[in-house]
């Protein structure tokens, strides 16, 4: 008798750059696309998405129980064609029951929000990795009190759902000085480089205590993260991942994306999945 052994989804980190991203694709958006495609053509059952935005903030854990949520413009000042665009993905309440039950299970109970609609932060990417808008989504709020540990243990609850059919994103963005945003293209910032590449090798390595303690450790951290909301999606995804666990194996992260948007914004986007070798 064979056993079928279950397809297991990698998790991904997105950085979601500014609402032009809609608009202004870059490089970054074509590599989703292509990436999307092949997630959708690999003849495994993709089910849904659940996706954490920096745009949703809660004072506690919550989850979108919305079966047709919609596209939230949450923005000002940009073109009328930005605010023209729609992605009208469903929800799935089912799978957010899924979400709240897990998260339960691991000590964070979760309130269902059946009106929230997909802001910025989860549709913008959501369109350049799923263009046809046929996948459903599922948003979880970042919770306001919570640091990269207990983002983390959020990611680490909703783990399981990889093996059923769920990708499990964290959409932020690898730097977000909005104060240093002056719009139009310009050669990268070195303190850019420098603190993606430092959290491009933490990664790499598996190295959970620098990467918790980044604020401290990492170049240049408070610069590229004036405040950090926008970087802690990058622990949701990486806990969905199991990175960092003891007797795991190790986990790479593939990456889509390094681009420099608008010479601040670090565009990194890449996939977290167990090493071959190792798992």
């Amino acid at each position: 008798m064979t056993t079928m052994t279950p397809t297991i989804f990698p998790a991904l980190f997105i950085s979601h750059g500014a609402p032009l991203f809609a608009l202004e694709a870059g490089s970054t958006g074509p590599a989703l696309t292509r990436w999307g495609q092949g997630l959708q053509g690999s003849g495994h059952g993709l089910r849904g998405v659940v996706i954490m935005s920096p745009h949703w903030m809660a004072r506690s854990p919550a989850v979108m129980t919305n079966p047709a949520p919609a596209t939230w413009h949450d923005f000002g000042g940009f073109p009328s064609e930005l605010y023209a665009l729609q992605y009208p993905a469903a929800g799935s309440p089912a799978l957010a029951a899924e979400v709240m039950a897990l998260l339960a299970r691991a000590g964070m109970a979760a309130a269902g929000d059946a009106e929230r609609p997909l802001d910025h932060g989860a549709w913008v990417p959501l369109m350049h990795l799923f263009p046809k808008a046929d996948v459903p989504v599922v948003q979880v709020a970042l919770p306001a009190s919570y640091g990269p540990a207990q983002v983390l243990a959020m990611g680490q609850a909703l783990a399981s759902l990889r093996a059923q059919g769920v990708l499990v994103v964290g959409s932020g963005s690898m730097t977000h000085n909005l104060r240093e945003f002056f719009g139009g293209e310009r050669a990268a910032e070195p303190y850019v480089l420098e603190f993606s590449r430092w959290v491009e090798a933490a990664v790499a390595r598996g190295d959970k205590n620098a990467l918790l303690d980044y604020r401290r450790q990492a170049p240049h951290a408070q610069r590229a993260h004036p405040s950090e909301d926008h970087f802690l999606p990058l622990f949701f995804a990486l806990g969905a991942a199991g990175w960092g666990e003891a007797g795991d194996g190790v986990v790479r992260a593939d990456y889509l994306s390094r681009e420099v948007m608008y010479g601040i914004l670090a565009m990194d986007a890449f996939a977290l999945a167990h090493s071959p070798e190792t798992a």
